[in-house]
Formats: structure tokens, C-alpha cells, sequence
């Protein structure tokens, strides 16, 4: 069994983040919400259920797949004309959108580029493209900035935060990533083995199943390793030193070790180690503790 008594809604201008391993059931669920697998068992509602004048057709689907569903041969700009006449959209309301998402995703240069000279991030753009053509009311997003570089990653991150903040649509995104989790999602649900083991705010679940810090230290002066290894274990008492590379300390620090990030970031200004260029980040674990992001 994939997916076993899996039940979510999503709201009007939220992105909800499906997050989990290989296997989790992320695709499957995204399958079975697109039409593309059958439920042995359940119902998917597209729109409000509650509206009593809602058909099947009341909400507007939109689809980034994981696997790019382009045709190798022809150019970027046919494919979302291709894909904008089938949702119906006019000629000048198609140049108008291809314009649009061309800018905003930095595609202007491959726009007659056939899709088979393409790099992996910028199908996926692509692909993210044909997803928003017709101004759906509904998208379903998986694992869209696979492949893109940290520069492209975030430049889709903030066209999807843009797509959706306040509007009158919603979206479920797949990711393996708590980073990109983070960045563009209102709400996460963790799966698990087909589960989902929790739901909530990003915050939410840091403060309840959060595990502990992590510091990271970037040496100006490697001689000084001694010196801040002990002004770090003033700070933290229970901090404990984790791999070094030759430029950066990395130490665990347990949540019972720091009562407020507002004090730690001060106790560490004091002690001159803000100096450096540091940062600290959370980890977060799932209840059964297969799965860690950061």
C-alpha cells in the first residue's frame, strides 16, 4: 500500500509542502490528486466543497510533474502555446503570459530552444510555466526546482511565493528539502512509509519536535580553533563539536542549552565569536526519526 488514510485540505493563497524520503508516497499522492492514478479508496474535492453550486469544472487544475512532459523537438515558446490554446487561452493573453513567465524566470534567452538542448533546471522551469498558464486555481507542484542551481532555485522559490500569497489559488509542492519547505511553504505534512506523521506551521513543528541547533563557525584564523572551541563550550556547555573542515567548526547544541535565540546570538557577540561569520540552523525530525532536514 502507498498511501494509507491520508487526509488534507489546502486553503486559498497557501502552499502546502508535502515532505518526506524516496518512498514516502509524495508522488503517489500528487498522482492520484492530478487523475492520473485511481484511489483504491477516499475522494479528492477540487474547490469548495461547501459551495453548493460547485461542478467538477469549478476549479482549474494546473500540473508541474516530476518527469519533464515536454517534446524534445520542439522550441520553449511552442510548448506554452501548445499548452496555453489547450487551456483555452487567446493569442494575446498567451503572448501576454509567455512574456511574463519568461522574465520572471529568466527564459528569454532559451525561448526558441528546442527542449532537447535543454538544461535539467531550465526544463523544469518550463515545466513550472505550463503549470500557471490559464490562472489555475489549483497546482500541484512536484519536486519543481529539481536540478536548478542555488541562484535558480531561488529565483522560482520567490515566482511561487509571488504566484500564490494572497490570491485566490492554492498549491501542494513536494520537496525532500526543508530549506525549500521553509522558503516557499505556508503549512508542511511530513510523510512517512505512506503516513502522514504530522501537519502544521514551519515554526509550529521546529518547536515541537526540533531536536537541537546547529552552529556553524567560519574561520578568519584557523590558529584560533583552541581559543573558540573553549569560548563556544562557555557559551554551550552541552554543545558537542561535530566534523571540522579546514575553515569551519561545526557544533550540536541541544534546545535546553539556549533559552532564546536573542540571547544565544548576544552571548555569542560578547564573547567576539560574532566576529566570524556564523549562522545557526534548526534541525527537525519526524516522529519516527527517518527523516531529518535542515
Amino acid at each position: 500500500m502507498a498511501i494509507s488514510n491520508t487526509s488534507f485540505c489546502v486553503k486559498k493563497g497557501e502552499v502546502l509542502g508535502l515532505l518526506g524520503p524516496n518512498g514516502a508516497g509524495k508522488t503517489t499522492s500528487v498522482l492520484i490528486l492530478a487523475g492520473e492514478m485511481k484511489a483504491t479508496a477516499g475522494q479528492v474535492v477540487l474547490g469548495n466543497a461547501r459551495d453548493p453550486h460547485r461542478t467538477k469544472d469549478s476549479a482549474t487544475l494546473g500540473y508541474c510533474p516530476q518527469h519533464n512532459p515536454l517534446w524534445p523537438n520542439l522550441t520553449v515558446k511552442e510548448h506554452l502555446e501548445i499548452y496555453a490554446a489547450v487551456k483555452g487561452m487567446n493569442k494575446e493573453d498567451t503572448n501576454r503570459a509567455i512574456k511574463r513567465v519568461s522574465e520572471a524566470l529568466e527564459m528569454k534567452d532559451h525561448l526558441n530552444k528546442p527542449a532537447r538542448k535543454l538544461s535539467t533546471g531550465v526544463s523544469r522551469k518550463v515545466c513550472f510555466a505550463i503549470s500557471m498558464l490559464g490562472n489555475p486555481t489549483i497546482v500541484l507542484l512536484d519536486e519543481p526546482s529539481t536540478g536548478l542551481d542555488p541562484k535558480g532555485q531561488q529565483r522560482l522559490w520567490r515566482a511561487i511565493r509571488a504566484a500564490f500569497k494572497n490570491r485566490e489559488r492554492g498549491a501542494i509542492l513536494t520537496t525532500h528539502y526543508m530549506e525549500e519547505a521553509e522558503a516557499v511553504c505556508d503549512r508542511v505534512a511530513i510523510m512517512v512509509s505512506g503516513k502522514l506523521r504530522c501537519i502544521g506551521s514551519i515554526q509550529h513543528l521546529k518547536s515541537k519536535f526540533g531536536k537541537g541547533y546547529l552552529l556553524e563557525i567560519k574561520l578568519k584564523d584557523t590558529q584560533q580553533v583552541n581559543v573558540i572551541h573553549q569560548e563556544v563550550l562557555r557559551l554551550f556547555p552541552k554543545a558537542a563539536k561535530q566534523d571540522r573542515f579546514s575553515s569551519l567548526l561545526v557544533y550540536k547544541i541541544p534546545m535546553d542549552n539556549v533559552q532564546s535565540l536573542s540571547q544565544a546570538f548576544l552571548h555569542l557577540e560578547n564573547g567576539k565569536i560574532i566576529q566570524l561569520v556564523m549562522e545557526m540552523k534548526m534541525n527537525v525530525k519526524d516522529l519516527t526519526g527517518q527523516y531529518e532536514g535542515r
